[in-house]
């Protein structure tokens, strides 16, 4: 009798320690590749989710972290990973994330961050809705304009008679990358720019496709928002400074790196608004009322070291960045 009266009071132990583990709620986090700039939302994502009262350090919420490293394959399996853990959200960053967890689940929320508009990832279905499942941050591509003008009104005056010469590399298999090319090109015709821009299908094309850009006598480099851009920064601002050539971007993360000017969105801050979303949703366990969102924080800024570097002289409305 004492026997089974220990082994039902060990169930009962069991099955309470067994309770309070599956209320600790579950989050995926996806990143596609690794990116010093891209890394800055998975913090404020997690510093928001902190805030809130989510926290690994007080056991109040678990993460599992996947990083891809570019591989799709891997990428695919690790969101079938989460699914298979019944993760009760799933955190995306960037697109590529987004895209495949989207293709995975209709079920489990996606929050995405430093992803287009469902409309610019082709999601959307033929009467223009996203799917249920995706909340999280997105943006249009309209800061693109903004950024692109940047580069007339901060370079100096060109001494050669001709139109000015911009280089720009582009993924076509990235659906924000293609549409900010699209978005450039029309924007050059007006500005009386001369846009070059070249395909890359690969980090392992960039150092080569950058220096052809370079041989063509380009007067400034765009880096537009394309993930192959993002992995493989380092590599294009080395270049563009031996050759004495200035970067811009739309990118504010990139301006760190080494970029002259920006206006966009402040990716620790995207991060952080996809976080406070996410929190919500597991405060409620609902997303009633609940929908996508676009990004609240766009700013200009500078590089103070870059622009020095190229003699730029940039308007006190642009915050410095270190």
């Amino acid at each position: 009798m004492r026997i089974i009266l220990l082994c039902f009071m060990s169930l009962i132990i069991f099955s309470n320690c067994s309770n309070s583990k599956t209320d600790v709620p579950v989050v995926g986090f996806m990143d596609a590749f690794e990116d010093n700039t891209i890394a800055q939302a998975q913090q404020g994502f997690m510093d928001a989710l902190k805030k809130n009262g989510y926290s690994e350090d007080q056991k109040t919420v678990k993460i599992i972290y996947r990083n891809a490293q570019g591989d799709i394959p891997k990428l695919t399996l690790s969101i079938k990973y989460f699914i298979s853990q019944k993760v009760d959200l799933i955190a995306t960053c960037p697109s590529l994330s987004t895209i495949t967890a989207l293709q995975s689940t209709k079920d489990i929320p996606v929050f995405m961050m430093v992803s287009p508009s469902p409309e610019l990832m082709k999601l959307t279905d033929a009467n223009g809705k996203a799917p249920a499942n995706l909340f999280g941050v997105g943006e249009t591509l309209g800061y693109i304009d903004t950024s692109f003008s940047l580069i007339p009104q901060l370079l100096p005056i060109l001494e050669k008679k001709r139109r000015m010469r911009v280089g720009l590399l582009y993924n076509q298999s990235e659906p924000q990358s293609a549409e900010a090319l699209t978005r450039i090109k029309q924007l050059s015709e007006q500005l009386n720019i001369e846009l070059v821009a070249e395909p890359v299908s690969s980090t392992a094309d960039v150092q080569l496709v950058t220096q052809s850009l370079l041989n063509k006598g380009i007067d400034a480099f765009f880096a537009n928002p394309d993930n192959i851009v993002f992995g493989s920064f380092e590599t294009i601002i080395k270049a563009c400074n031996n050759a004495k050539v200035p970067v811009f971007t739309s990118e504010a993360g990139l301006v760190s790196r080494g970029a002259v000017a920006a206006y966009g969105a402040d990716i620790y801050q995207w991060g952080y608004q996809t976080g406070e979303q996410a929190a919500a949703f597991l405060k409620n366990k609902s997303t009633k009322d609940m929908q996508w969102e676009m990004v609240k924080l766009r700013k200009r800024v500078y590089n103070p070291t870059a622009a020095k570097q190229f003699n730029i002289t940039v308007p006190e409305n642009f915050e410095a960045l270190k």
